[in-house]
């Protein structure tokens, strides 16, 4: 099979957007470092990521692979079926495409693209979003190359000499339209608007408590407006839940257009994982964290806690949320611009928003370099 005349980029991994994201973001850097690199996604075949990757203007290739944490036994020797067959499938997918090297971005979903490309012979990269990696990238840490970490604090999970401290991916649309002009839900009444994202499945335990807030009397007075990201479980009671309410409000299962969503908000209100703890100080925004109670290693606690040390956030644990504390916490934000302001330029001094582009350079001069990354 002929060799491609353009350099090729797998990305692997995916699942929840804390995965997908900081791949687009890489592959979006690469394409604007070299307009004519091919870029494949090889992934879950989750509706949510073949639009999303689509979206952005990029193929993708889906294989069946299960996760192996909290299954049962007899469940966890399906999944390892499921393994070694997605292994095979990602053979095909790596000779078809020939790729000059494969990035796993995390989650079950690269394993097996890039133990594929491992015996193949592929040059391979991991980018670690999290300061401690789960079990996917602990073990594929030892097989590659070179390993783009998001914190300095990775370097003890991960031999050193692979290790590039980077931050983590921010996709480019975000910087790009972030021009201190908001989206038209904002400039048609710029009354103050609290963004509030459980990610790319929503969260439920946020989703109960604003509904409460949504009933209480301050909150109907206060002229906050809200863009809400709702996730699709919970889509329809949110919506009646708005509809009671009567203020200003943009209610949706999941917004493909967050960079817009972000440039209308004044305040977020969110979880806590890496991805979104990336976007927010890239952008500069002052955020109220809601940490996910079940993250592995109680991760998301440990970012938002960081943020918060920093003056950049306020954090609420998820068993202390109510609809009351809700409703005061960003009625109160938004009585007190200064102390927006303090949190917003804490944020932005946390951002490394050109961690897709040193990402997509390394990338670059590997591939056209030595065997191994300088």
């Amino acid at each position: 099979m002929a060799k491609p005349s353009h350099v090729g980029i797998i990305i692997a991994g995916g699942g929840t957007g804390g995965h997908l994201f900081p791949g687009i973001a890489v592959a979006q850097a690469a394409k604007r470092l070299d307009p004519g690199v091919r870029v494949l996604f090889v992934g879950t075949d989750k509706p949510f990521e073949r639009d999303a990757t689509q979206r952005a203007g990029f193929e993708h290739k889906s294989i069946a692979v299960e996760g192996l944490k909290r299954r049962s036994l007899w469940n966890k020797l399906i999944a390892l079926v499921k393994l070694v067959g997605a292994i095979f499938t990602s053979f095909g997918i790596i000779w078809k495409f020939s790729p000059d090297i494969i990035l796993g971005v995390g989650g079950y979903a690269s394993a097996p693209c890039l133990l594929a490309g491992f015996l193949m012979g592929k040059k391979l990269a991991i980018q670690e979003q999290n300061v401690a990696p789960g079990i996917t990238n602990k073990i594929l840490g030892r097989l590659v190359g070179r390993i783009y970490a998001s914190f300095n604090e990775s370097g003890q999970f991960f031999p050193g000499s692979k290790i590039l401290v980077t931050g983590n991916p921010v996709r480019l649309s975000f910087m790009d339209g972030l021009s201190g002009e908001k989206a038209p839900e904002r400039t048609a009444a710029p009354a103050f608007t609290v963004l509030i994202t459980g990610g790319s499945q929503g969260a439920h335990g946020m989703n109960v408590a604003v509904s409460e807030a949504l009933k209480t009397e301050a909150l109907r007075l206060a002229g906050i407006s809200f863009i809400h990201q709702t996730g699709e479980a919970d889509l329809a009671m949110m919506e009646e839940a708005y509809r009671d309410w009567g203020g200003r409000y943009v209610v949706q299962a999941f917004f493909h257009d967050m960079d817009r969503r972000y440039a209308a908000t004044d305040l977020v209100v969110c979880r806590a994982g890496a991805t979104t703890v990336a976007e927010l100080t890239a952008l500069g925004k002052p955020a109220v964290f809601v940490p996910f109670p079940f993250a592995a290693d109680n991760h998301q606690e440990k970012n938002a806690r960081a943020l918060e040390a920093s003056g950049a956030a306020r954090v609420i644990i998820q068993k202390d949320l109510s609809g009351k504390v809700f409703a005061d916490t960003v009625i109160e934000l938004s009585e007190n611009p200064s102390a927006l302001r303090e949190m917003a330029e804490a944020s932005k001094r946390l951002g490394r928003p050109r961690a897709a582009m040193d990402i997509a350079a390394d990338m670059a001069a590997w591939i056209s370099g030595p065997e191994k990354p300088l």
